[in-house]
């Protein structure tokens, strides 16, 4: 009997360009994966604010680091509708401030996409205002229970 020196695989092939595919995916996918899951995690507001992002350098154009791009930039209106709302979260109960929400969207629909974040930006607040268990009180299916899926995250 014959021993062959070529390595083999079960059927009696050393494989071909299949295997060598195989093989070099096999040693750059995680490595692909890690700097794509790396690069996703720097664009992500980790602060739970809204209203603080961070931006990569490769975000910012040269026009906006001039002193000519210094002009107050108008607030868009579901970021205007959020600081409004969550200004009367000091006068108002959280109950009353998801009322005002829930009305804003059905006055103007193409707030609907935006509701969830408000909801959610004003049960953190309202966290931090009223404190997690009275303001989880005030929880209600508005945008989806966003509200107290931000009660929760601010109380975490």
């Amino acid at each position: 009997m014959k021993h062959s020196t070529n390595p083999q695989t079960r059927r009696g092939h050393r494989g071909g360009p299949a295997r060598h595919i195989g093989r070099t995916l096999a040693l750059v996918l995680p490595v692909v994966l890690v700097l794509s899951g790396t690069l996703a995690v720097t664009r992500v507001n980790w602060t739970g604010s809204p209203r603080s992002s961070v931006l990569a350098a490769s975000d910012v154009s040269p026009a906006e680091v001039s002193p000519a791009s210094a002009k107050k930039v108008p607030e868009a209106p579901q970021d205007a509708l959020r600081d409004r709302l969550i200004g009367e979260l000091q006068d108002k109960n959280p109950g009353e401030v998801l009322t005002h929400l829930q009305q804003a969207v059905n006055d103007h629909p193409s707030l609907a996409k935006h509701c969830s974040s408000i909801a959610r930006a004003l049960g953190q607040a309202a966290a931090r205002i009223y404190g997690a268990s009275h303001a989880q009180s005030y929880a209600r299916p508005v945008c989806d229970t966003s509200f107290a899926s931000g009660v929760l995250a601010a109380h975490s």
